[in-house]
């Protein structure tokens, strides 16, 4: 399986740059597996779509404003782009750096509002370990000077509605770099009105990392290796499924983040193990799901680990012939475009 066999056209004009005037105003394309069929809704109508019985499963992490800008002492311009905090007392962190010239083991970049960073060692070549030092707490300066961390295809600095559009209604657990953009459609009456229907919700958490970032440039599918993502499955969530399964309801995911995770977790039963690890599963076709029954998601990239998930779920061909549908309907695309709802 070729990597290319992932790509499409996709015209410029329907990337979507800012997001719909509202949240569940967005369009929602709804692929039946069983029929081969598309046809199409607004997501506000969502729990048409859905069944009694069903369990939404919402990914709770809460992007952090992770673009800091800065200075070498010798003036040079730098862009720190925060992906991963490590443990330990030190205010340390996996970072990306960019600037005019290499890096040096010991650098030091002046900060806005008094902080300062010192580049304590190189991982790789695209990520250094870098501590920060300065007067306030790091979370508070952070959240004063830091920037959120739009995907670079939007073609745009974030704004000040970015620091609320790019956040789920249900972000509560600081961490990711990223989104988990499907779960962006969702507003709290459109989740009231659900319950009612009788479709629960429940939560769990996975930080979107670096491994967003980065495409794929093995020239075959298999012999990518993606990046490991924290994660946390509480037990009520667990819990959660394993009822759902019992009852012969249908676990729906909110996102490819939260299809990676239940999957990752999954035991035999069909349920899944609750507590804290590190998500390094890779989807892609051929791939036989063991929790996931419905899937919520966004339009994403050519070539993406998103986009192979997404055709293991509902196969290479009927998505390919999906997204050739969605590009001729003028479906919005990417993270702050529109939907499809895959059963």
């Amino acid at each position: 399986m070729r990597v290319k066999d992932f790509d499409y056209h996709l015209p410029d004009e329907l990337i979507a740059r800012y997001p719909a005037a509202e949240r569940d105003a967005s369009r929602l394309m709804l692929l039946d597996r069983a029929r081969a069929s598309i046809s199409e809704d607004v997501f506000c109508h969502i729990g048409d779509h859905l069944l009694p019985g069903d369990l939404l499963v919402m990914n709770d992490t809460r992007v952090i404003p992770a673009r800091i800008m800065g200075r070498k002492e010798t003036g040079g311009r730098v862009e720190i782009f925060l992906l991963e905090r490590l443990d330990g007392a030190a205010e340390r962190w996996r970072c990306m750096l960019r600037g005019s010239k290499r890096f040096r083991e010991g650098q030091a970049v002046v900060l806005a509002g008094g902080m300062h960073a010192i580049v304590c060692a190189r991982v790789d070549e695209q990520v250094s370990m870098v501590e920060f030092h300065g007067a306030l707490p790091f979370e508070v300066w952070l959240e004063q000077e830091g920037r959120m961390p739009l995907p670079p295809y939007l073609g745009r600095d974030a704004d000040d509605s970015d620091r609320e559009r790019y956040q789920t209604v249900v972000a509560q657990m600081p961490g990711a770099v990223a989104a988990p953009t499907a779960g962006l459609h969702f507003t709290e009456s459109l989740l009231s009105g659900l319950r009612e229907r009788g479709v629960a919700t429940v939560c769990l958490t996975l930080h979107t990392g670096l491994g967003t970032f980065l495409p794929v440039r093995t020239e075959r599918v298999a012999d990518h290796r993606i990046h490991r993502e924290r994660y946390h499955i509480p037990q009520s969530t667990a819990d959660a499924i394993d009822a759902t399964r019992a009852r012969g309801g249908r676990v729906v995911a909110v996102g490819t983040t939260v299809a990676r995770t239940l999957e990752h977790a999954a035991r035999d039963t069909g349920g899944v193990a609750a507590g804290d690890g590190l998500a390094d599963i890779f989807i892609y076709p051929g791939y036989a799901f063991k929790v996931v029954d419905v899937l919520v998601t966004n339009f994403h990239l050519p070539e993406s680990t998103l986009l192979m998930l997404v055709s293991a779920f509902a196969g290479t061909a009927f998505v390919r012939h999906a997204y050739a549908e969605a590009v001729s309907r003028k479906f919005r695309f990417y993270s702050y475009g529109d939907a499809m709802l895959i059963q």
